[in-house]
């Protein structure tokens, strides 16, 4: 009698399907985590521009001398975001006592996390007695040309 040795196809077939699923819930999880460590990474920058505004800008009465290449100069870091995107620092035209900072290169998904999220320090979220988000946004768009606004300041 012959003894024969290796693998059946069908178990091979049972081993390349069970690879197959791991590796699909691998690339989700990579891919959640990657989306974490982009808002992770904005709520980080926002924060330190913010600081940044503040320290530079503090003493004055407005906002009105914000200049957005002297700003991130200042407080050394670049304008561009995570999304691919840049931030942008602007005075609130209708306080100069407000300064805006704004996200854009926005996927819809991000926009929207972005946009509902509390922004703590904001004039939103303080106004509304930490009922809104503090952010507004244009989410409509596909192919990441959505973007954010935070209002901070008086």
């Amino acid at each position: 009698m012959k003894q024969e040795s290796g693998r059946s196809m069908i178990e091979m077939l049972g081993v390349l399907a069970i690879m197959g699923v791991i590796t699909v819930g691998a690339i989700a999880m990579i891919s959640t985590a990657m989306r974490t460590q982009k808002h992770n990474t904005t709520n980080d920058d926002v924060a330190q521009i913010v600081l940044g505004v503040r320290q530079l800008l503090g003493e004055y009465d407005d906002f009105s001398n914000i200049d957005n290449t002297t700003i991130f100069g200042a407080i050394g870091m670049s304008n561009k975001n995570s999304y691919g995107g840049s931030y942008t620092i602007s005075v609130n035209p209708s306080n100069p006592r407000q300064f805006i900072v704004g996200i854009d290169g926005l996927s819809q998904t991000d926009c929207e996390y972005l946009a509902t999220k509390a922004w703590t320090d904001s004039v939103g979220y303080i106004t509304s007695n930490h009922t809104e988000s503090g952010a507004v946004g244009n989410c409509k768009n596909t192919g990441g040309n959505n973007s954010v606004q935070i209002v901070f300041g008086d």
